[in-house]
């Protein structure tokens, strides 16, 4: 592979968008698959990149190649994959039918099963697992910001190392790992207030400040360390505070917590997580991917995930029309009784 492997983000949404613009800034050879609305959208204001450390990059209309023709993945040597977890059944068609045969594919997507699902539906290509820490906040028309911390990461290959080389100590670097399953339950800990951010109706900073909702996201992280115990995996740390000790801090009184994390945790006030924009556009959640995938490993061994189980009900009841946003109090009441 060469030095600078042509990549197409494949689901140039917040998160294809701000990690491909970021590529591109950084000298990579990018291109972008996604909607029309987005693409009309670049087309007209060009890309504008911000993070919450001061960084910012403008890049012009010109330098961004967008199309809505899947026909583009012929070009790529790494598929970036930004789908939605629900989309990646159609991504790998897709992909299958358009990418080059010797196209690696590197699943940026929330969960944890979507490089299995890839591996599983495109056996002879080779499938590389990566996790985003952070959300992105797409503050206006071609603007996208970080809205809190973490670096890319990546389960490590050559492939992966030659991506790294190439984008170099820049925002949207890319780190590598070889606990990739436990980087991804990590991260997975963190994603759980995906769906308590959205039923809340606030921005992530605003639900965080609540203890009421602090206390579902506990039991709710809580909830699924206990069954990672028993299946035998450690997630790992992908923040200051790792999963096992983060309940016991988002527990603490609201004013211990402001002082002692929050102020600590660069979250853009503007910042929300995805499954809200999905509510907002009416469009199906990956609650199944987060939530959710805490309620199948209780499954697999047997237990029940009474907590994330309640969630995932309540997003449910949010996307056949019932969606309501709940007070801190309501939400705590509901879910932990």
């Amino acid at each position: 592979m060469p030095d600078n492997p042509h990549v197409v983000v494949h689901g140039a949404g917040s998160i294809g968008c701000y990690v491909g613009g970021a590529w591109l800034d950084a000298g990579l050879d990018v291109a972008f698959l996604g909607r029309a609305g987005i693409a009309a959208e670049l087309a007209e204001n060009g890309m504008t990149l911000s993070d919450t450390d001061g960084w910012k990059a403008e890049i012009a209309r010109e330098r961004i190649r967008f199309s809505t023709d899947p026909a583009i993945l012929a070009e790529a040597q790494i598929v970036a994959l930004c789908v939605k977890s629900i989309g990646t059944e159609a991504a790998a068609t897709e992909i299958a039918a358009h990418a080059r045969p010797g196209a690696v594919v590197l699943s940026i997507q929330n969960g944890i099963s979507n490089a299995e699902t890839l591996r599983r539906l495109l056996p002879d290509r080779k499938v590389a697992q990566g996790m985003v820490p952070y959300n992105v906040v797409h503050l206006g028309p071609g603007h996208w910001r970080r809205a809190t911390w973490g670096d890319l990461t990546a389960e490590d290959a050559p492939e992966m190392r030659a991506l790294s080389d190439a984008i170099g100590d820049r925002p949207g670097r890319l780190r590598l790992t070889d606990d990739i399953q436990g980087i991804a339950w990590g991260k997975l800990a963190f994603n759980v207030n995906n769906a308590i951010n959205a039923l809340s109706g606030l921005t992530i900073l605003e639900e965080l400040k609540q203890r009421g909702y602090r206390r579902v996201f506990a039991a709710a992280i809580a909830e699924m360390t206990a069954l990672l115990r028993i299946a035998g995996i450690a997630p790992a740390r992908i923040g200051a505070v790792g999963p096992d000790k983060l309940p016991r801090v988002l527990r603490l009184p609201d004013s211990l917590f402001r002082h002692l994390a929050l102020r600590k945790w660069k979250i853009d006030p503007k910042g929300r997580g995805s499954m809200a924009d999905d509510f907002d556009a009416g469009r199906r959640t990956e609650v199944d991917y987060l939530n959710g995938e805490v309620v199948r490993l209780a499954e697999r061994l047997g237990r029940t995930a009474p907590v994330n189980a309640a969630i995932v009900a309540l997003v449910r009841e949010a996307e056949a029309g019932g969606r309501r946003q709940w007070s801190a109090e309501e939400l705590s009441a509901r879910i932990l009784g």
